[in-house]
């Protein structure tokens, strides 16, 4: 019997499992650069679509029911987690209002205690992420999502009675815990039914809706200022009294309109080949649904680079500036003695600012896939306008635009939440998981770390905070490069290991 060692044919098939490595090599590179550094001689190649595909989805291949199928989707599932998005935007920026607009006064609200409160929302919204990712795996996100909608809306009904300081300490922690589940949970659904080239885009636009509730949050205060005094109650009172008013029936039609997840739907807005679609569209692009939740998942989820550095670069975009309720611009007017109106009024510009990057980058992204290039030019902008403002003694229109400029970089969130969905594509409990972490971390360095940085008794200049962002924004620069070199190589490892295993099964066969 001749030597196994030095068998032709095992010769042979190693030949041609080297060769065959080869060839997988430049197809890996072939993918990554179109993925990731938008080769322009072989996307040139491509039949040149019309003016709109440069904004929305274009995919000559897309068939009329699949298109079909994504407006609907749109409609349905895009527009009802826009909408409680609006509300949480809503909520969390009717805080700071409020402050700015009689809350501060009439309870006394000194010193810190605006970071308090901010403070105590967030250890909420932190307790309550991860579980409420590892419920999404046995609920259904129609009941559960609406249903946290529900109880926060009731409780910023409550926050309307609150007298003492304390009293919105312990409200805004409840608030915060039920307002936890809505933007990891979002994030995860949209993954669950858009494909890689469609998802920054809905991302994009939920958030800039989010951002939209910023600025609605000012004009709604400025209306509600003529109902100051009706009831017995105070203009910021019936602020969260009409922010309750406006998300009841949005939590209320959740119920019946999400989707759930393409496996599982029950919607009656979709028929039967329209779930077969739904299926076939994840499955086309390796996004795996739901399979049972055990303890595998523990080194699943902490077996890999994905948990770690992914988790690294959303604190340090989680925690790049000042907390949700102490806005630089809004105080620096309040101690040049502004209107309440115009404190309320000229704030929405920087969410109107925030809207229209976000919806820009969200396009950028998916039009040119290579998120860490965008995400790059998004913390630039970031970076830019933090050194300015560290500097602080800049003309004056230097510093209004730094101030609106740096709320160009928050889509750098979204942005990382959106790559979450790709590289944890193929393990839905994982990519759950991941993303619970990601904005629970995040927000658990929320909790004290902008009290560090952005001190309300630091207010106007926050020279220190304006320091500490600068170094944020290079760390996120660095980071995002430092995930993409990380997902090249698991790929590259992932094809190789595959054809190994093509290999061996040739030689076997032989």
């Amino acid at each position: 019997m001749p030597d196994i060692i030095s068998s032709p044919i095992l010769a042979q098939a190693q030949a041609r499992n080297t060769k065959e490595d080869s060839v997988l090599d430049k197809e890996i590179e072939v993918i990554i650069t179109n993925e990731h550094e938008n080769d322009t001689e072989i996307l040139g190649a491509v039949e040149k679509g019309p003016w709109w595909s440069y904004i929305w989805d274009y995919d000559p291949a897309r068939n009329k029911e699949e298109r079909r199928f994504v407006q609907k989707l749109d409609f349905y599932l895009l527009t009802m987690l826009s909408l409680g998005y609006f509300c949480k935007g809503l909520d969390q920026a009717n805080i700071g209002t409020a402050f700015i607009s009689g809350m501060k006064e009439e309870l006394k609200m000194n010193g810190i205690q605006l970071n308090l409160v901010d403070t105590s929302w967030t250890i909420g919204y932190v307790v309550g992420m991860i579980p409420s990712q590892i419920i999404l795996s046995k609920v259904r996100p129609s009941i559960w999502i609406p249903s946290c909608e529900v109880a926060w809306t009731i409780l910023t009904f409550i926050l309307a009675t609150a007298t003492t300081s304390n009293q919105v300490i312990a409200i805004r922690f409840l608030i915060g815990l039920a307002e936890s589940i809505f933007y990891p949970a979002a994030h995860f659904v949209l993954g669950s039914w858009y494909k890689p080239e469609e998802l920054a885009k809905r991302a994009g636009i939920i958030y800039a809706v989010g951002s939209a509730a910023g600025m609605f949050s000012g004009y709604l205060q400025i209306a509600v200022l003529s109902l100051d005094g009706v009831g017995g109650k105070s203009g910021w009172q019936w602020l969260f009294i009409m922010d309750g008013v406006i998300s009841i029936p949005i939590a209320i039609a959740g119920f019946w309109l999400l989707p759930d997840y393409p496996h599982t739907t029950k919607a009656f807005y979709w028929n039967e080949n329209d779930k077969v679609i739904a299926v076939k569209r994840m499955e086309a692009v390796g996004r795996k649904p739901f399979t049972r939740f055990g303890w595998s998942i523990v080194k699943r989820v902490f077996g890999t680079w994905h948990v770690y550095v992914l988790t690294i670069l959303y604190i340090v975009f989680s925690n790049n500036g000042s907390s949700n309720s102490v806005n630089p611009l809004t105080l620096w007017l309040k101690s040049e003695h502004w209107s309440v109106t115009k404190l309320n009024l000229l704030p929405t510009a920087q969410a109107g600012v925030q809207l229209v990057a976000s919806v820009v980058f969200a396009i950028l992204s998916d039009f040119i896939r290579n998120r860490p290039a965008v995400m790059s030019l998004v913390s630039s902008l970031g970076l830019f306008s933090s050194i300015v403002l560290a500097i602080w003694v800049v003309p004056s229109g230097l510093k209004w635009a730094a101030l609106f400029i740096n709320r160009a970089a928050v889509p750098f969130g979204f942005l990382a939440l959106t790559w979450t969905n790709e590289i944890c594509g193929g393990d839905a409990e994982e990519r759950a998981i991941v993303i619970g972490i990601m904005n629970a971390m995040g927000y658990a360095f929320n909790a004290w770390l902008p009290v560090l940085t952005y001190p309300q008794t630091a207010a106007p200049k926050f020279t220190n905070g304006w320091i500490w962002s600068c170094v944020a924004f290079t760390l996120q620069i660095a980071l995002a490069w430092g995930v993409n070199w990380l997902w090249k190589r698991e790929l590259r490892n992932e094809a190789h290991d595959s054809s190994r295993e093509q290999g061996s099964d040739a030689v076997l066969s032989v």
